[in-house]
């Protein structure tokens, strides 16, 4: 399902023209990002949350070349489905 997807899902639901809700889908999603980025979870009750997990310092490998590199520590968004929400896609 793509977003115009969800756009046309949500007005045909709710009977709200497609341009209002797709500028509250764009308005949500960029709430989302910019709470992220400021390092604040998002916490939906019922749907799941959006955390940033920190990922330690590790080593690998470069296969073609055999050598091995250095990948920093850094930071990266995940999404924690809630009970509810894990039950129902069961």
């Amino acid at each position: 399902m793509t977003k115009a997807d969800i756009v046309n899902e949500i007005a045909k639901n709710t009977g709200i023209d497609k341009a209002s809700v797709l500028a509250t889908v764009e308005a949500f999603m960029e709430t989302i990002k910019d709470s992220l980025a400021k390092n604040e979870n998002v916490y939906l009750r019922g749907f799941g949350s959006f955390v940033i997990k920190q990922r330690a310092e590790k080593t690998a490998r470069n296969i073609s070349k055999n050598t091995t590199i250095i990948i920093p520590a850094h930071k990266i968004p995940s999404f924690k489905p809630a009970k509810t929400f894990v039950n129902v896609v069961k």
